[in-house]
């Protein structure tokens, strides 16, 4: 099963699919608050090859800087934990570095992609427009039976092991699994 491409998607009726994916950037983000800009922290899983390769995380400190009740107790993150990290711009210079050239995977991409969009605009960065595809989407087809496609549920679907969900990088790490095992 390929993975589409969310702008295919949106912008075109066929669903004919993509060419499996063997090198890409599997991406989690997790926000402060209910701003999209309020990237707290991110995971980067480089796949090369159809092998994982390099696994980054960065704590960031959040634009606007200030944390809900309700997102520390989905990640567990404060201000204490990002009070010294740093801004998404000087995060985002060492990733982008790294994922250049590479399409970008998450699981449910709109609201990765829609953080990314915040984040560069939040800071009147150029937004590079990066292609991402959607695990959750082709679990969707894949998978049609299962209860939810969560990506814990679609894990465990896909035999993959999966602890701390909403920790960015093991969220990032699974759906690089989930991307490979759908592929």
């Amino acid at each position: 099963m390929a993975l589409q491409n969310t702008k295919t998607e949106r912008s075109s009726t066929r669903k004919k699919p993509l060419p499996p994916l063997r090198n890409f950037a599997a991406i989690d983000f997790e926000t402060a608050n209910r701003h999209p800009s309020s990237v707290c922290s991110v995971g980067v899983v480089l796949v090369r090859e159809g092998e994982i390769r390099e696994k980054l995380y960065r704590l960031i400190r959040p634009a606007p800087d200030w944390y809900s009740a309700f997102h520390s107790s989905v990640h567990g993150l404060t201000r204490t934990d990002t009070e010294s990290a740093e801004t998404f711009p000087s995060v985002w210079t060492e990733i982008a570095a790294r994922i250049s050239g590479l399409p970008l995977v998450a699981h449910f991409s709109p609201f990765d992609e829609s953080c990314l969009r915040a984040a560069h605009q939040h800071y009147g960065l150029a937004y590079p427009d990066y292609l991402f595809y959607c695990t959750c989407r082709a679990a969707r087809r894949a998978f049609p039976d299962l209860p939810n496609h969560k990506l814990p549920t679609v894990a465990a679907r896909c035999g993959i092991q999966f602890h701390r969900h909403h920790h960015a990088l093991t969220d990032a790490e699974a759906c690089a699994l989930v991307a490979l095992a759908t592929l």
